[in-house]
Order: structure tokens, then sequence, then C-alpha cells
């Protein structure tokens, strides 16, 4: 699927980009140029220790900032496939940082939009985030936008042989800032916070949002924003898998949370399929024709009213399953 393609990938230092990077070079030895696109050097440096030029020759790294068009146009020259993971995602930083976040999240995705109808470049996956769900935080509100932006590029192709498509997904299991590393280096302090005893979140690992990505940029038509069906988790059993003898501190919920979080809403629920291993919300209206999607795709139409929230899931993680993944993705010595 990839060999012989170039691909760039926004913000490729952070966790999924890296997992990406990884996930490329082994399965797509031929792959023809695989860019890093990302602002911060320091990242850049140390990545190309773990995957360097003279061992991967089609890697490149490109310093840039999507909020810069130009040099976005720069680095999309003779691009094919483009992934934009480039984001704030911080919510308490968003809320203090309103303008940053909307610069980068708002104005961002649509220089890569721009950056891309001006290139040749032919599919373009959008990550996204539950948070976009519903939005409450500033963060969520800007990625739903950004979502938005991506579909309705579609429409704006003209003749041009371009896909956009979104990928929305949970929690990333041991990505930077998430709740299971910050945990980890609490736990010698014997006291593990928590915001809300009640508080759920979806679970995805780093490779299962990888394969997300390459299925929409392999399967996408133009304009679907995929969904993964995953477990959810208590943040209290996180806390009893990583330090069954601390304390659990409750310190309350911080600016822009939620207790649940929500993929699907109700509203989404006319235009939402079930594809088997993804649900996908379609746009209202396709460039396409409905019926032969859903004949191609063995699509059903979920019940009017569905939505999709991780405290209404029916698949749970349990202490033991968490301690079981903690220890296979993130940390190979783990013991509780």
């Amino acid at each position: 699927m990839l060999n012989n393609k170039s691909i760039l990938i926004t913000g490729g230092t952070g966790s999924l980009g890296k997992e990406l990077t990884k996930t490329i070079l082994e399965n797509w030895p031929n792959v023809r140029r695989l860019v890093i696109y990302s602002r911060d050097e320091q990242k850049q440096f140390q990545m190309a220790q773990e995957f360097p030029e003279h061992k991967y020759p089609a890697i490149r790294y490109f310093i840039g900032d999507v909020r810069d068009l130009e040099r976005l146009k720069r680095a999309f020259t003779d691009i094919d496939y483009v992934i934009h993971a480039a984001a704030m995602k911080h919510v308490h930083i968003a809320e203090y940082n309103p303008d940053e976040c909307v610069k980068t999240n708002i104005g961002g995705a649509e220089n890569v939009i721009k950056a891309c109808l001006s290139s040749n470049v032919s599919r373009v996956v959008a990550l996204s985030t539950d948070k976009a769900c519903a939005p409450i935080n500033l963060y969520g509100a800007t990625k739903l936008t950004s979502d938005k932006l991506f579909i309705a590029a579609n429409n704006i192709r003209g003749k041009q042989d371009i896909k956009f498509s979104v990928v929305r997904y949970g929690n990333v299991m041991g990505s930077n800032g998430s709740v299971i590393p910050f945990f980890m280096n609490k736990k010698s302090e014997g006291v593990l916070p928590i915001t809300d005893p009640n508080m759920t979140r979806f679970n995805i690992s780093l490779k299962g949002g990888v394969e997300m990505v390459l299925h929409a940029l392999d399967e996408a038509w133009g304009g679907e924003l995929y969904v993964p069906k995953i477990p959810s988790y208590k943040i209290t059993d996180v806390a009893e898998a990583i330090g069954p003898n601390c304390k659990q501190e409750i310190v309350g919920i911080r600016p822009g949370e939620k207790i649940h979080e929500e993929m699907i809403t109700a509203s989404d629920s006319f235009t939402t399929y079930d594809l088997g291993k993804y649900y996908v919300i379609l746009p209202q209206v396709t460039n396409w024709n409905l019926e032969d999607y859903v004949k191609e795709f063995k699509a059903e139409k979920v019940p009017v009213g569905f939505s999709y929230n991780s405290g209404e899931n029916e698949e749970w993680e349990t202490v033991q399953t968490l301690r079981s993944l903690i220890k296979e993705h993130l940390y190979p010595d783990f013991e509780a």
C-alpha cells in the first residue's frame, strides 16, 4: 500500500507519529519518502537517534509549524499521503491559552488543507479525539471544527484526485501526557490523584491507533469520520492496577474535563454506519453513491438514537487486563 509512496506526518515526533514511523518502515521497506514534520527541534533530534537517516534512507526531518502555510506548501512538494497529527492537545493548557489553541488546531487545519489542495497530495487523514464529540472544552471545540474542515474539504477539491477523511478515538495508552505514565511517575509518592472516582475513558493502544490511520488511508472514499470499537476503563481501576498500595486522593476535575467521554452522539446516529471493526459517521451529503458504499463495505445503519459513550460501553478493561496491557505495550518490567 505504501511502497513507492511519499508520506508526510505533521506532528510526526509525537507518540502516534513515532509509532506510525516504526510501522511504516517495518512493513513498507520500499516507501519512497517519509517526512517527519514538526516544530520541536529537540524532539526531532531525539527521534533521529532512533530512526537515523543513514539507516532509513527514506526518512526526512523537516522543521516547520502548521501555522506557516508557505512552509507547509514547501514540505508537501511531491508528497502522496498526508497524516495530520499536529495539535495542541492538553485540555487545561488550551483553556488558559485559547488563542494559541485556535491558531494551531483550527488555523493549522486550514493551512494543511490549503497546502494539500495546492500540491499533488491524494490522501489526507486527520486525527481527531473523543473530546471533539459534544465538546465542553476549547480543545474539543477546536478539534470538532478541524474535523468539519477536513470533511468539508472534499467539497472544494474540484476534479483533483484527493480524499480527506478523519479518525476519532479515545485516550491512547501511554501517549505523552496521558494518565498511565502520570500515575507511574506518581506511584513512588504513595498517593495517586483522582479527579473524580466515577470518571471513565475510552482506551486504545498506539498500535490500534496506527491501524486505524492506515485503514483510512487505504479504504476511505472521502468524507468519512471513523470511530473504533474499543473498551473503556474506570480511572480508579487504572490507579488500582498501577499502585494497589497507593492512597487514591480525590482532587476534583480540571477545567473543561468530562466525567465520561463520547465518540458518537444520538444526533450523529442518522448518518452513522457499523462497518464491523469500526463505526463510520458519514457526511450528510456525499460526493459518491451511498448505496454503492453500503454494498462495498457491508455497512449496517445504526439505530436512530444510538450513541457511543465511555460510561455506557459494553466492553471494559479490568484491573488485571490493564496490568497486562501496561506490561505488554508500555513497561515490560512493570510489577504492581
